[in-house]
This record gives structure tokens, sequence and C-alpha cells, in this order.
């Protein structure tokens, strides 16, 4: 059988061993050091406008902490993306506060601002006032983060950014994951660069960064002894992890080059193929690091579905995925109040993710391309 084509596999640039061996041969083997430093600094000059990094373990722990730190508590509701990944709206729960989700606008896939301020003003209409909203620059998608934040700031609501997928995407020329009052990234092993396993809440204020590190040391007050006055958290990012991050950091403007590559071959492929739109920009004010490239396929008129392409090139060993399941139609999330029509559905329900990471080769392609030209007889 053929190797196996992955959706989005780590692709490592060749330093990362030089960040680690210095980690091992000065000692430096714990979630502090000389790696985690000199990672935040990287991602702060990367993102620029005077952002603060505190490196964690997930991107899920830095949505976890910026929530505490915008004040949500138990019984707090909290707007979040319905159409994205889980991890999107845990931390909402972890923290006993309730999820209101809000469907997507056609055009990025994330959250509609029109549903956004339905949902608020229903909210505040039910005697609740919602403490937080979670927009997702979904696939490296930039949100329509300009309407987003207008709503939320005529209601006076912080915005959290969720940029797990979105490092190197870029709104009006400006960074994703700098709009907010806090953005989480993610380094998971499928992202456009890894850490193995890894995150970092962005920061506005240096204040903030320091409280996000003492809450992720488990909230250790300042003491000889052992002493805590609140509840903390094991979410630092190891320093032999942020060594990867420092490597991965030097190849990062390349692998968002070559995600974007894979993008262009798609759409390039797709353009002759009547009834399979592949999600691009929808003008100049967005630029997407293209983390995955997408298609919605409309069956009436492939006469297949996105199923039938997957099974497709399952078959041949080759790795894609049915776009995220709606939060507001998952099992444990269902209760949960939903705004908005059916437009995440509908994508859900048509939408597939084709492999594309940073380091598929020509003889992928080649593989890729025969099953589609089987799959749409072209």
């Amino acid at each position: 059988m053929n190797s196996k084509i992955w959706l989005s596999s780590p692709h490592m640039g060749g330093k990362e061993q030089d960040f680690i061996n210095e980690a091992f041969d000065t000692n430096w083997v714990a979630p502090l050091g000389p790696n985690v430093t000199g990672f935040e600094n990287d991602l702060e000059n990367f993102l620029g406008e005077d952002v603060q990094i505190a490196a964690l373990s997930s991107g899920t722990a830095a949505l976890h902490l910026a929530l505490i730190q915008l004040g949500v508590n138990a019984g707090d509701e909290v707007i979040c993306q319905s159409f994205t990944f889980s991890a999107s709206a845990n931390p909402i729960v972890y923290l006993g506060a309730i999820p209101i989700f809000v469907d997507s606008e056609p055009d990025t896939w994330n959250m509609c601002p029109v549903a956004l301020e339905e949902a608020i003003m229903d909210r505040i209409s039910k005697g609740k006032y919602p403490k937080a909203i979670i927009p997702v620059h979904l696939y490296g998608m930039p949100a329509k983060i300009d309407e987003i934040l207008s709503v939320a700031n005529q209601y006076n609501i912080p915005v959290l950014e969720d940029s797990a997928e979105a490092l190197g995407s870029q709104y009006k020329g400006r960074a994703c994951g700098t709009f907010g009052k806090f953005a989480a990234l993610s380094f998971n092993g499928n992202k456009i660069i890894t850490t193995s396993g890894g995150g970092a809440l962005v920061c506005q204020t240096k204040a903030e960064k320091e409280k996000t590190v003492f809450l992720a040391t488990q909230a250790r007050d300042n003491a000889p002894h052992y002493q805590h006055s609140e509840i903390g958290y094991n979410y630092r990012l190891s320093n032999i992890s942020a060594g990867i991050g420092r490597g991965q950091m030097l190849v990062l403007d390349k692998h968002i080059k070559l995600r974007q590559k894979m993008h262009d071959f798609y759409a390039d492929f797709f353009k002759n193929i009547d009834g399979v739109n592949v999600f691009s920009e929808p003008n100049s004010n967005f630029s997407s690091n293209h983390w995955l490239t997408c298609i919605l396929i409309d069956q009436s008129i492939v006469g297949k579905n996105r199923e039938d392409l997957r099974l497709a090139l399952e078959k041949e060993n080759i790795e894609s995925r049915p776009l995220w399941k709606p939060m507001h139609m998952q099992p444990v999330f269902e209760k949960y109040p939903y705004y908005g029509g059916k437009i995440c559905e509908k994508l859900f329900e048509n939408g597939l993710c084709l492999p594309s990471g940073s380091n598929l080769t020509d003889d992928d392609r080649n593989r890729i391309l025969a099953v589609f030209n089987r799959f749409f007889k072209y």
C-alpha cells in the first residue's frame, strides 16, 4: 500500500534539535528557561502590535486562563462561535459557565455579526449579560473582526480571539490574534508550527502576561514556602517543547507560503469543476495562512457528496476530514442556546478538509490528483 498522506502532519525545519540539545546541555529541562523566553519573544516580534505572549501547554489552556482573567464565573454566559472545534467551548464549561452558540456567515465561515448581536440582545432581554465573546479564525481564515468588534464594543463585552488555526493570517494587514482583549494560539502537532503539544495566550499588557504565568504555574504566592491564595493550574510550556517552537519559528514564513501554495493547487484544479467551491478569501482585506484548504461540494451538481470523496481518498490511503461539526449539534452541547440560521449546519453537511501540509511532495499531489480525476471524471 502507498504511504499515508496526512491531512496536516508536523514539518520540522532542521534547527529544532539544536535548541533541544542546548536545553539538555544546560540542564534547562523544566517548564521555564531560555527557550521559553526566546519562543515568547519570537512570537511577540512576529505578531507585532506590542503584544505580550505567555507560552502554555495548549491553546485550550490559553482560552481557560483568558476566561478566568475576564472574570467568568459559574453561571455566567459566554458567546462562542458554533462552527469550531470543541476546545473553543470546553473552557467555558470548565468554569461552570454557559456557552451561547452563534451561527457563521457564508463569506468567512466565522461568527456572524448579525447573529452575534441578536444573541446579545436576546440574552440581555432575559436578564443575562454575556461576559465574553469567542470568535474563531477558522481554518486560518480571519473572521469579520471589525464588525464583530463593533458589536462587542457597543455592548462593552470583551472579545477573546480563538486564533489557534490562524498564526500568520492577517486582516487588513494586521495579524490575527492582536485584535481582542486576549487571543489563544495553538502549536499542536497538526498546526502551522508545532511544539509537539503547546499553545500561548496573547495578552495586551505585561501585567496580564504575568498574571497568566502566575495562574499557569499553580498560582504560587511570593513566599519562601509553598503558599497559595488562588487556584492555579499546571499549564506552562516546557523548555524542551519551547525549543522545538524556536526552531519552528525559523521556518514559519516558509511554511505559511507552502500552505498557501497548496490552496492554490486545489483552486487551480477545481476552477474547472462545476459544483465545487474552494474556501478562499472573500476580498483583499483577508489573508489566510490556509492552514487547511477546504471545499464545498454541491451534490445536486456533482452527483456525489463530500463523504463519497472522503471515502475515495481514504481508499488510496489519503486522509481528509469533514468540516467541524457545529457545537450546537454536539451531544455534549446541544442543550445550550443557539442563535442564527443553518449556515454552519450546511457547511458541515457539504464540506471537506483536504490534505494541506507544508511537507506534501509533488508525488503526494499527483496521488491526490489521480483520485480527483477518477472521482470527477476530469
